[in-house]
């Protein structure tokens, strides 16, 4: 009877058969490379190719095939060889003068590059271009606006108000109290043609403006529920109507501290304001640095308001406006979620300080 070809031992040393044993048990590992480990690990027991395929479920042929390829390759031979294609046509040099083209440079009479303007002046095609930018997360087409504050106690006061929201005092209450003024009662001068697949909604871009009113809020930043309330104007005296409308609602105020987190806005400085809260010793007042909106924690709620309810909605007057609003605010306490405030004081002082430098660089 025909033995056949002999077999070449493989030798695995003690490193190649542990390296092997930990791919096939490996989860990530690619099953390719996992099955390939199998095999050489079956042949290294000296099993026929025949025993090894039948336990495996392949081919002798492919038990062969990685068999030899071990022998003569090792380990690295396990991998998969690189498959052909088509060869670059991109190099990286072409790469890096889209980048900096685009980063240290601008068109001629134009503020800002587009991909069919890069492609012109690269030689390019748009689409390439496009790929690069994404790549490279590069989008000049958009930008955004930010403000840098310049309150002498920026620092102390940046500590102060978060120091509210990521450790509240015990026993206390933490409202953030604010007023979006000039809410618009908008109507549109045609009807609305309504979404649908493949179309977004689309309305007049001309309007019928009926009037404003003013939306005061204090928001509770443990519970996210908000006490709020429409007036017509936006003055000192508003503002303390709304106050007694919130003094009205705390519970056992005389023996719960408040902690209000307010903005420098004249309203809430008037002596007749100060005096207010001089009689009612239990309030303590935060107040964000100038420029410095975004720290309070009431304008994430005015922004999801106006997302939802105020934006796209459409009012013949500004008591539909209102009722529109109270609505909303009655829905929402009734599922109401705290925003939940993550960035700490050093967090912010750091980035604000790569943004100065930038600036600076720039």
């Amino acid at each position: 009877m025909r033995a056949g070809r002999p077999r070449r031992p493989l030798d695995l040393t003690v490193e190649e058969r542990e390296t092997l044993q930990r791919w096939t048990r490996r989860r990530k590992s690619a099953q390719a490379l996992a099955l390939r480990a199998r095999i050489v690990l079956g042949c290294d027991q000296g099993k026929t190719n025949k025993a090894v395929a039948r336990r495996l479920s392949v081919t002798p042929q492919t038990v062969g095939k990685w068999r030899e390829r071990f022998r003569v390759g090792r380990l690295e031979a396990l991998a998969d060889e690189p498959r052909p294609g088509a060869p670059r046509k991109i190099s990286d040099a072409q790469v890096e003068d889209v980048i900096v083209r685009t980063l240290e440079s601008t068109p001629k009479n134009e503020t800002h590059w587009s991909s069919r303007g890069m492609a012109r002046a690269t030689g390019l095609s748009q689409r390439s271009i496009v790929r690069i930018w994404q790549a490279f997360g590069l989008q000049p087409h958009r930008v955004e606006t930010f403000k840098l504050s310049s309150d002498p106690q920026f620092i102390e006061k940046v500590r102060d108000v978060v120091g509210l929201y990521m450790n509240p005092p015990e026993h206390a209450l933490v409202l953030c109290v604010d007023e979006k003024s000039q809410v618009q009662a908008l109507d549109r001068t045609q009807p609305l043609l309504p979404l649908r697949p493949g179309q977004a909604e689309r309305r007049s871009h001309d309007y019928v403006r009926h009037g404003t009113t003013s939306l005061f809020a204090a928001l509770d930043a443990q519970t996210g529920k908000v006490i709020g309330q429409c007036q017509r104007r936006h003055r000192h005296q508003e503002f303390l109507k709304f106050m007694k409308l919130v003094d009205s609602q705390l519970p056992e105020k005389k023996e719960q501290d408040v902690h209000l987190v307010l903005d420098n806005y004249g309203t809430h400085k008037t002596p007749k304001v100060k005096r207010w809260f001089a009689k009612r010793p239990y309030y303590h007042l935060h107040f964000t640095p100038t420029s410095a909106s975004w720290l309070n924690l009431v304008e994430r709620f005015f922004a999801k308001i106006t997302t939802k309810r105020i934006r796209r909605g459409v009012f013949r007057s500004v008591p539909a406006l209102e009722k529109a609003i109270d609505a909303y605010l009655e829905a929402h306490n009734a599922e109401a979620q705290p925003f939940v405030w993550t960035a700490t004081a050093d967090e912010i002082f750091n980035k604000i300080e790569g943004i100065c430098k930038r600036i600076c660089d720039s």
